[in-house]
């Protein structure tokens, strides 16, 4: 099942971001059972040709490649649905007119104006016949923005209002800083934002998002009803755990 049809049967889905541009540590996270890996091309050091080698590894291990684009430009989008990502990773989306750019430029017309070509990767290089291609790709394609500082936080409320948008993704900390409370992600005024933000969220169909460090946070907002849980980085967790191996060797 692809990944926006887990999406939309209410599933909730749990994966890392990816920073290091070796396909293998995406091979990896499908082999360990995560849902989605991101890969982070804002962040870190990926190209494209990687980020297409790190898409092939996600399919070939079963787990679902979602490109973390670096802006909101409609060539950089575009790029990541055609080299087969399943969705797309919008940040900075601070208004309702973001908001509609990030999903035309991610859905072909009607819906939205993707620039069309059958010759791509997410076609399989035209093995795919054009009309169940154009047909089906807008049902098949997720569409994540990042909602992020006070102005997106102020503005969430349009931003719902697009139709379009499969994922509504918060990061903890811009939402812990909008509300004067800045890195306290378990303030209680934060708690009650997310109450909130929750709720608008269901109303709309968009699931949420949210960023998590450890793992008893990632349960605690499962059970919130946050669908789309961002597990740390790649780098944070293979540290974590050589650390902790190390500490436990000096121990004895």
């Amino acid at each position: 099942m692809l990944f926006r049809e887990r999406l939309k049967a209410g599933k909730s889905l749990f994966g890392p971001f990816i920073s290091l541009c070796d396909p293998a540590i995406v091979e990896i996270s499908g082999l360990a059972g995560f849902d989605f890996a991101i890969i982070d091309t804002e962040h870190g050091e990926i190209s494209t040709d990687r980020a297409l080698d790190m898409i092939r590894a996600a399919q070939l291990s079963g787990i679902s490649p979602i490109i973390r684009v670096y802006g909101n430009q409609p060539e950089l989008i575009g790029r990541a649905l055609d080299m087969g990502a399943e969705g797309v990773q919008i940040p900075m989306v601070c208004d309702k007119a973001g908001a509609i750019a990030a999903v035309t430029a991610a859905k072909f017309s009607p819906a939205g104006a993707r620039g069309c070509s059958r010759f791509v990767r997410g076609a399989r290089y035209s093995h795919m016949p054009k009309d169940e291609f154009f047909g089906q790709a807008n049902d098949r394609t997720a569409v994540i923005v990042q909602v992020e500082g006070k102005e997106g936080l102020d503005n969430l409320e349009e931003i719902l209002t697009v139709p379009g948008i499969d994922v509504l993704f918060i990061g903890p900390y811009d939402l812990s800083a909008s509300l004067g409370v800045p890195g306290q992600v378990e303030h209680p005024s934060l708690l009650k934002a997310m109450d909130k933000i929750l709720a608008q969220a269901k109303k709309t169909g968009a699931a949420l998002g949210f960023f998590v460090d450890d793992i008893p946070t990632a349960i605690k907002w499962k059970k919130r009803g946050i669908q789309y849980i961002s597990f740390s980085v790649d780098v944070g967790i293979i540290y974590e755990n050589f650390a902790q191996k190390v500490k436990e060797f000096h121990a004895k």
